[in-house]
């Protein structure tokens, strides 16, 4: 499920507590070091997120101090074990961490710091998501690739988890045609250009692609735009999947999906909002009537989940 990236930031994370002497304040303990079950206590509302990271956590730890850690997810009210995805309230005890006292508390901080911030990315999505639903139930959120350099993995499964959508994970997967891409070309000349370029974009498996094409077709073809007139330019492309509108109005918004829709576009032209989306005016940008919100701030300016581990 994990990425040899992820992995390697586990590694990391392991290394960066530990180094090469471990933890010199537990070792200062005498006596015995018994077996010990830490309660993972969830201090504020939110989406737990990153349970299904935490055995690949405790492996990590396991191997490097040679001792055993288990991660045991604890049951809801209803009897089910809580899972990533779900909402809990304040004070709810959503899994034990269980091993050597020693090796419980070298590998607290950690653990914690990765299923503090992964829930502080989820329960920020389901907060949007459900703004922005509210107005416009068929809406989708969007991330977009403001992450954490190594992080990209877990901060778009967070996403997913909170009930967000991935825009693409990379350079390599979909094609996004930016203001910086067609920097210096006039509007009257924006439709001609992009039909030219996107002639290169293979049609088929078998398809040769001029710039050089390793693992077949880009998921979707995207083009940035920041005024109507060069959406109205756009929409004569008929390589375009989804238009991207940046920063527009709620006006402009308006007047691009009416634009859209009169020309017989909807259902094959999908349209985005971005730029400055906030749980103020989420809702407000989804009942325009886009088919899609992204939003740099779910991974970028997201706050921890309060999660503490308590002995």
């Amino acid at each position: 499920m994990w990425s040899a990236v992820t992995l390697q930031l586990i590694e990391a994370a392991c290394e960066e507590d530990l180094g090469v002497d471990g933890d010199i304040t537990t070792a200062l303990m005498s006596g015995s070091n018994p077996r010990v079950i830490g309660r993972l206590i969830v201090r504020q509302p939110g989406v737990i997120c990153g349970l299904a990271l935490a055995p690949s956590i405790c492996q990590v730890f396991s191997r490097r101090l040679s001792q055993p850690l288990e991660l045991r997810p604890q049951p809801d009210p209803s009897g089910t074990d809580y899972a990533d995805g779900v909402f809990v309230s304040a004070a709810t005890c959503v899994a034990t961490l269980r091993g050597p006292r020693s090796a419980v508390l070298a590998a607290e901080r950690t653990l914690l710091n990765f299923l503090g911030r992964l829930s502080g990315v989820a329960t920020l999505t389901r907060q949007f998501v459900e703004k922005a639903r509210q107005a416009n139930p068929q809406v989708k959120v969007l991330d977009t690739r403001k992450t954490l350099p190594g992080w990209r993995q877990l901060d778009k499964y967070a996403v997913r988890t909170g009930g967000g959508h991935n825009h693409r994970f990379g350079l390599y997967d979909a094609i996004l045609i930016k203001d910086n891409h067609l920097a210096g070309i006039p509007t009257s000349k924006l439709a001609a250009t992009l039909t030219r370029l996107l002639r290169r974009v293979p049609r088929g498996p078998s398809a040769d692609f001029a710039g050089g094409w390793q693992s077949g077709l880009p998921n979707f073809v995207e083009v940035e735009v920041d005024s109507l007139e060069q959406f109205a330019e756009v929409c004569k492309v008929a390589r375009v999947d989804v238009v991207l509108l940046d920063n527009f109005s709620i006006e402009d918004l308006r007047a691009a999906v009416a634009y859209r829709d009169a020309h017989g576009l909807r259902g094959r032209l999908e349209l985005e909002a971005s730029g400055a989306v906030r749980l103020d005016n989420v809702a407000e940008i989804a009942a325009t009537g886009v088919e899609r919100v992204s939003i740099g701030a779910l991974t970028h300016s997201a706050t921890a989940l309060d999660i503490a581990l308590e002995l």
